[in-house]
């Protein structure tokens, strides 16, 4: 039975802070060159002792190939050592974004509704991601596109220490606003933000840490939880919301998605669950969508879908 009663959060955000540490200054003393095959044997030890992370791997590429009927997709020990490998390749390509060497030509961006015409409107708007390609080359609106503020909510404790290593890598458009509750204080920061035509952008598939609201909404097949939060910020703030996806293409350089989603999200006290869980419900399934564009660029390693086998691995 599995006593570990820790939030991927808990786990996770120590070691997030710290990789990122080590390699801002890793990449400042060696470069990409040098660092890419320490950064590689780091991941290849998380492939071979993380027994927790392996079994997600592998239980998300099984469901999406069932899914989607595509049995090229199922797993075994290569393409799940593939999607190790292919965090440690993203984790390289966010060192180009912090040092400003990836160029706008590098990125092939999918605009239908010309959403970037409106990033410098007089309101900001909302950008729900995912944890699916690379979502730092959001930056390159942020920076090399578009000059805008983007605000990046986040969930870890440590917001304050990463914003201090983007400074000194450089991000001056990029900032990091914790969010763990969505307090007065908080509520009113986003709606200056907003006001002043700053953009929010936030993933829509992590649950926050300490047991936040949360819905449970069919994902590749099954049932799988994600936060209500994106949709009850919207919903508070009156703002539009759009998704973006970053994926890399077999060429190295990537494609950045922006999607309209909402014009507006409102419910009433008594439909406020129902209006949630469709949002939320619409959500998961262009997430799908996007995961068989990108098959092995999804780096959720944790029990996603928390499942009777789960409780007892």
């Amino acid at each position: 039975m599995n006593t570990d009663k820790q939030h991927w959060a808990d786990r996770e955000e120590r070691g997030s802070f710290w990789l990122m540490k080590f390699t801002a200054f890793a990449a400042k003393v060696l470069g990409r060159r040098l660092l890419s095959p320490l950064l590689y044997g780091i991941v290849l030890y998380f492939f071979l002792f993380g027994r927790s992370a392996r079994h997600s791997a592998w239980q998300y590429q099984q469901r999406l190939a069932d899914w989607s009927a595509r049995p090229d997709l199922r797993p075994n020990q290569w393409r799940v050592f593939g999607q190790f490998m292919a965090f440690a390749d993203s984790m390289l390509d966010k060192l180009d974004v912090w040092n400003g060497k990836l160029s706008i030509e590098q990125i092939e961006i999918i605009d239908p509704a010309l959403l970037r015409n409106q990033l410098r409107g007089t309101r900001g708007q909302m950008l729900v991601g995912a944890h699916l390609g690379n979502l730092e080359v959001c930056r390159a609106l942020a920076e090399i596109g578009e000059k805008v503020t983007m605000n990046v909510l986040v969930h870890t404790k440590h917001a304050e220490h990463f914003n201090r290593l983007l400074g000194e890598a450089g991000a001056t458009n990029l900032r990091l606003i914790q969010v763990s509750e969505l307090d007065p204080v908080i509520m009113l920061q986003l709606h200056e933000r907003l006001e002043r035509g700053e953009w929010l952008a936030i993933a829509g598939d992590r649950v926050p840490l300490h047991g936040g609201r949360s819905v449970t909404v069919d994902f590749l097949g099954y049932p799988a939880k994600f936060p209500q939060g994106p949709w009850l910020l919207a919903g508070l703030l009156k703002c539009p919301v759009n998704l973006l996806l970053c994926l890399k293409k077999p060429d190295g350089d990537y494609r950045l998605t922006l999607e309209p989603f909402a014009d507006a999200i409102t419910w009433k006290r008594s439909d406020r669950e129902q209006v949630i869980h469709q949002w939320a419900s619409r959500y998961a399934e262009r997430l799908s969508h996007y995961c068989l564009e990108a098959p092995q660029q999804w780096f959720n390693f944790y029990p996603f879908w928390k499942t009777d086998d789960d409780a007892n691995a």
